[in-house]
């Protein structure tokens, strides 16, 4: 039997007696946060509904400190493991302290009374998740975000080993996902408690996870680390994705680079040109630009963007070659937009571009630079 604390054990979950993702293997500590990415309807929220036993189970198993969890009691799973689910909660005349007090309900007598110490707790959850504003308003009548935020309050005042959530960012604006975020991980980190969670953004992902598992249907889910799963081909290949990008280090999309012969050359660097590069893709308009040293947030947005774009290794002074390929994209422009990037002595040879391209009266100034974009 395995020491880990939470294992899915070939385990096989659909709809109907129907597999949709086949022989998941996995085994977990506390402390740790599981994401669950991929695109919708790919079977996230189904692995989630099985192994929180709200969908029975096609094959396998799932197992908390080495007991199925379909042979635990309710009260058992109810003081272990909380559950925030995508699907509304039907409540009638209560307020979301209310509601976030039914937490405690696992911990309560048959009258469901809360003691001095649940309504601490209580209060303690809705103060977290920064939700006092609405504690005395009918649950029924606030907004989605601020629901999302009551609900995961009453998970934290559950005081569970295990919460596992479907999309919790859902509905939330950033400052309330990062927070949201922010509370997982101190979860995580400073009370021992194991996430599982579904997040539809992948940048979000990449940098609150310790173990991924992406979801495409109808195969075997894909598990790894952040950095094994977020390549621009893993990424690529889990959305389908078809036009634009995906940048590993920035955990970001680019849209689709302009289609067309470029007629502009841009001389860049140290960040200067990264707006300009997207003001041409909005525009639909084609460039070539360099030498750019690869580790210059300029080189990560322009090889996703530019029609083509000459690199330098990192800490490296520009070669010649290097620059006779660079001069040789720009002359074939007629014309050279320069960003002001300062030149040093790893760039130097791009000031030397710069003027040929005076000399060659291709440098784009006054209203020309302007209108351009």
């Amino acid at each position: 039997m395995s020491d880990s604390y939470f294992e899915m054990t070939d385990l096989t979950v659909g709809y109907n007696g129907k597999p949709l993702i086949r022989d998941i293997n996995l085994e977990l500590e506390r402390g740790q946060i599981l994401t669950l990415i991929g695109p919708n309807g790919s079977g996230k929220s189904t692995i989630l509904k099985s192994i929180s036993q709200h969908l029975p189970i096609i094959s396998g198993s799932v197992s908390i400190e080495g007991d199925d969890m379909e042979e635990m009691s309710y009260k058992e799973l109810s003081t272990k493991v909380a559950v925030v689910l995508t699907t509304r909660p039907k409540v009638e005349l209560m307020t979301c302290r209310d509601v976030v007090a039914t937490g405690r309900y696992p911990y309560t007598g048959r009258l469901g009374i809360l003691s001095k110490e649940d309504n601490i707790k209580v209060d303690t959850a809705i103060k977290l998740v920064h939700a006092e504003e609405v504690a005395d308003k009918d649950f029924s009548a606030i907004s989605d975000g601020q629901r999302q935020r009551v609900m995961l309050a009453r998970a934290i005042c559950q005081d569970p080993e295990i919460i596992i959530l479907d999309e919790p960012t859902s509905f939330l604006d950033i400052k309330h996902k990062l927070e949201l975020l922010d509370i997982l991980r101190d979860m995580a980190e400073n009370k021992n408690i194991l996430v599982i969670m579904s997040l539809h953004e992948i940048d979000l992902a990449q940098k609150i996870s310790d173990i991924i598992l992406c979801v495409k249907g109808d195969h075997t889910a894909v598990i790894g680390s952040p950095a094994e799963i977020f390549t621009h081909d893993g990424i690529i290949n889990l959305y389908d994705i078809k036009k634009g990008s995906y940048n590993e280090h920035f955990g970001s999309v680019e849209l689709p680079a302009p289609v067309g012969e470029p007629d502009i050359f841009v001389i860049a660097g140290g960040g200067t040109g990264v707006e300009l590069f997207r003001e041409f893709q909005k525009k639909k308009i084609p460039f070539y630009t360099g030498v750019l040293h690869t580790d210059d947030i300029d080189y990560q947005v322009a090889k996703d963007l530019a029609a083509g774009v000459v690199g330098c290794r990192p800490f490296r002074e520009i070669s010649q070659e290097e620059y006779k390929a660079a001069e040789l994209m720009m002359l074939s422009c007629s014309r050279v937009y320069y960003t002001g990037v300062d030149f040093g002595i790893t760039n130097r040879l791009n000031k030397r571009l710069l003027d040929v391209a005076k000399a060659e009266g291709k440098i784009l100034e006054g209203e020309e630079r302007i209108n351009i974009i």
